[in-house]
């Protein structure tokens, strides 16, 4: 049954639209009142969902629609989390510390920052807020080289265009961790409407770019320097600082997606602007096989990930995924580290052979939940971090996060290294994949529109879990209280699954691992009838 506007639902519409203190969000969120009120179909829902907020402050920070209402991103939203955030660490003993304000160029990013540039000014803190819509690793790479307390990206990423979000970084240089999500939620709650939080200029610009770019040219990665790279920005924030990359470390054969290049918040050239997806790289894997490179790069909007296209033996192009891309590279660094004893780390999601390679190498391994906020903090002495979802940390003596630009940097020293051996990427693989097996990944995702129907299914799966998968026996593995997931084991076969924490979906992650005991071909076909089997059975368990 459609919602009607009932008197509660007003009652809260018109104290929000009175505390906002953006005119075009009071305007707007006002028209949807009056048209509700005006009983025009759907606008009581669209109302009810708009205010039924307010947008949840978890380990990920804010991520929403950007429109009036407290289940938006908008100025009001923005202010009152920023004052929560200001409250946090005041307790914590952080009053009139350095706080670091970064953006990229989504929609509303601008008038977002600037909120949270003045709440700050106002509540005491020396803010400094970088000059122009910059990738996400140059935020987190900043609060480390101003020692700031914390470091605020207004960013979403990878979502759709429609949407912007809020990411915190603390002292540490990394995403908060629990407890501090729940204890900024909590000095949320506690601000008045946003029009009584007090703002006030005084921000002082920072621009990091030229230490960030030194320390990312000063990153192993051989002498060779023959290679052709083809890139895209997916119309977000980062060709500019890849191109600059790229050329310290270095590299200046670089042909970027011209279509793709500028900074454009409606995405134009892509239905989802992730490299993940079906047909967000065609045009740079076609630019690749035009300009005839060795390489082929695709950052996400924000920059913080990074997706690797190759020339298969065939001479086609292909995008690695992301586990193929996280192996090769933590390969590499494990091979040129000059630490004693180091550790590389992946997630409990991301494909196990890393801790092969690990062991293999008489490093230490580790594994973590899900989330660069975990993988960054999995231990000293890490030298290397991966999750499949193509967030790569090359660098984490000075950023403790995902870098899509630093790893795109390494990922072109490697490739040069191989070119004048007259080896390849795909030759690499190759040689791990005879010494370890073939390791084969794929994901199945249940995207939902009622978030309830995925702890329904968490639900089902725990007291009736399969007995096989693709006709292997598994046992399952709960992981609660720790964390919402699910391991199913078999041999050769392992299958994960957990709600998305940033996307209205249920994920699964698919495993298997063949031996290989004679042609490397076979083994390869041997895995991939099992993962589509696999991928068959674990697609019916999501219905």
């Amino acid at each position: 049954m459609p919602n009607s506007l009932t008197t509660h639902l007003r009652a809260a519409t018109e104290r929000w639209i009175a505390g906002d203190p953006d005119p075009a969000s009071r305007d707007e969120l006002a028209t949807v009142l009056a048209r509700a009120a005006g009983q025009e179909p759907g606008a009581a829902d669209e109302l009810a969902d708009r205010m039924a907020g307010p947008l949840e402050f978890g380990t990920a920070g804010l991520r929403g629609p950007v429109r009036a209402g407290p289940n938006g991103m908008n100025v009001a939203v923005v202010t009152r989390t920023t004052a929560g955030v200001a409250a946090w660490l005041t307790a914590h003993g952080h009053a009139g510390e350095v706080v670091v304000l970064g953006r990229d160029a989504r929609h509303g990013s601008e008038a977002f920052a600037t909120a949270a540039a003045e709440v700050l000014s106002a509540a005491g803190f020396a803010v400094k807020v970088l000059p122009q819509p910059l990738p996400t690793p140059l935020l987190a790479y900043s609060v480390l080289h101003y020692r700031a307390a914390a470091g605020i990206q207004i960013t979403a990423s990878h979502n759709p265009p429609a949407d912007n979000g809020y990411k915190l970084y603390d002292g540490t240089g990394g995403q908060i961790v629990p407890p501090s999500d729940g204890e900024i939620e909590q000095a949320i709650q506690a601000v008045p409407a946003a029009v009584d939080v007090s703002r006030a200029a005084g921000a002082e610009v920072a621009d990091p770019r030229e230490a960030y770019l030194d320390a990312v040219a000063a990153l192993p990665g051989g002498s060779a320097r023959d290679l052709r790279i083809a890139a895209t920005a997916l119309h977000g924030v980062g060709a500019e600082t890849l191109r600059a990359a790229l050329a310290r470390a270095g590299f200046t054969d670089v042909h970027l997606v011209a279509e793709q290049a500028e900074p454009d918040a409606d995405f134009p050239t892509v239905s989802f602007p992730n490299p993940e997806e079906p047909g967000a790289t065609d045009l740079l894997l076609a630019l690749a096989s035009e300009v005839d490179a060795d390489l082929a790069v695709a950052l996400d909007p924000d920059a913080d990930r990074c997706a690797l296209g190759v020339r298969a033996p065939g001479g086609e192009w292909r995008m690695l995924r992301g586990d193929e891309t996280g192996v090769l590279l933590g390969s590499h660094l494990l091979s040129t580290t000059d630490n004693p004893d180091p550790l590389v780390a992946t997630t409990i999601v991301s494909a196990s052979l890393l801790g092969e390679l690990a062991k293999e190498s008489g490093a230490r391994y580790a594994e973590t939940l899900t989330g660069f906020k975990w993988l960054v903090r999995a231990g000293e002495g890490l030298v290397f971090a991966y999750e499949e979802a193509l967030g790569l940390c090359v660098n984490p003596g000075f950023v403790r996060d995902k870098d899509g630009i630093a790893a795109a940097v390494a990922a072109a020293g490697l490739a040069a290294t191989l070119k004048a051996e007259g080896r390849t990427a795909s030759d690499v693989l190759d040689d791990i994949a005879r010494r370890h097996g073939v390791y084969l990944t794929d994901q199945v995702s249940l995207r939902v529109t009622d978030l309830a129907v995925r702890g329904r299914l968490m639900t089902r799966l725990r007291t009736s879990p399969p007995a096989t998968l693709g006709g292997v026996p598994v046992t399952l593995e709960d992981l609660l209280p720790d964390a919402d997931v699910l391991r199913l084991h078999g041999d050769g076969v392992r299958v994960v699954v957990r709600p998305s924490g940033t996307e209205p979906k249920l994920k699964t992650y698919l495993q298997v691992v063949a031996p290989v005991t004679g042609e490397l071909t076979a083994a390869r076909d041997q895995a991939a009838t099992l993962l589509s089997a696999i991928h068959e059975d674990v697609t019916a368990l999501l219905r």
